[in-house]
C-alpha cells in the first residue's frame, strides 16, 4: 500500500485526536510505520483540533510535507480549511449530520456519513468519532477493522467491557454503512 496520509479534523469535543490515535495504534498493531502529528495551538481554543497520521509500510521520511490522501471532516470550518489541501484522487469523510456543504473539487470522491445519528441510534450519543474510524478503514483498507477494535479496546481499557461493547459496535456499524453504500 505503500504511504498514506489522512487528516482529521473537527470540534475540539468530537474525538478527533482519538481517530487518529486509534488508527496509529491499529497501525502498530499491524507492524506499520506510523506518525501521529495533533495540531494544537491557538485552533483549539477557537473550537477546531486536527491531527495528522501517517501509515506506511516503509519508514517514514518526513511526516509533513506531502498532501493528505483522506480527511475526516467532522464539521464546516474543517472541510473549508482542507478541501483544497486533499491529495487529486482522494477522499474526504464527511460527518453529513453537521456538514451541510459538499466539496466543489471534481477530482476528489466524497464519502458522506450521518454518524451522530448512527451513534444516537446505537445509544451511544459520543460514539460518532467511532462510527467514522469504523467507515473510514472499512472504505480505505489502512488497517483492518479488527486492529481498529483492539486498539479501541486497549485505549479505554480502564472504561470497562460495557465502553469496549459499545465502541465495537459503532465501529462495526460505520464499517456496514459504507458497505451498504457500495451496493447502494
Amino acid at each position: 500500500m505503500g504511504m498514506t496520509k489522512t487528516i482529521f479534523s473537527g470540534f475540539g469535543g468530537q474525538g478527533v485526536l482519538m481517530m487518529g490515535y486509534v488508527l496509529a495504534t491499529s497501525g502498530m498493531y499491524e507492524d506499520k510505520h506510523v506518525t501521529y502529528l495533533p495540531s494544537y495551538g491557538a485552533e483549539v481554543r477557537g473550537g477546531t483540533a486536527n491531527c495528522t497520521i501517517t501509515v506506511s509500510d516503509e519508514p517514514i521520511a518526513s511526516p509533513v510535507a506531502s498532501f493528505p490522501d483522506f480527511a475526516v471532516l467532522m464539521n464546516t470550518p474543517s472541510l473549508m480549511r482542507f478541501e483544497g489541501r486533499i491529495k487529486p484522487g482522494g477522499t474526504i469523510f464527511l460527518n453529513s449530520d453537521m456538514v451541510e456543504l459538499r466539496p466543489k473539487r471534481p477530482d476528489i470522491q466524497v464519502v458522506a456519513i450521518p454518524v451522530n445519528s448512527i451513534a444516537d441510534r446505537l445509544g451511544n450519543a459520543r460514539g460518532a468519532n467511532m462510527v467514522m474510524i469504523g467507515a473510514l478503514v472499512q472504505k480505505t483498507g489502512l488497517v483492518s477493522l479488527k486492529s481498529v477494535i483492539k486498539s479501541a479496546k486497549s485505549i479505554f481499557e480502564k472504561k470497562g467491557s460495557k465502553v469496549h461493547r459499545m465502541n465495537t459496535l459503532a465501529i462495526k456499524e460505520g464499517a456496514a454503512f459504507v458497505d451498504g453504500e457500495l451496493q447502494a
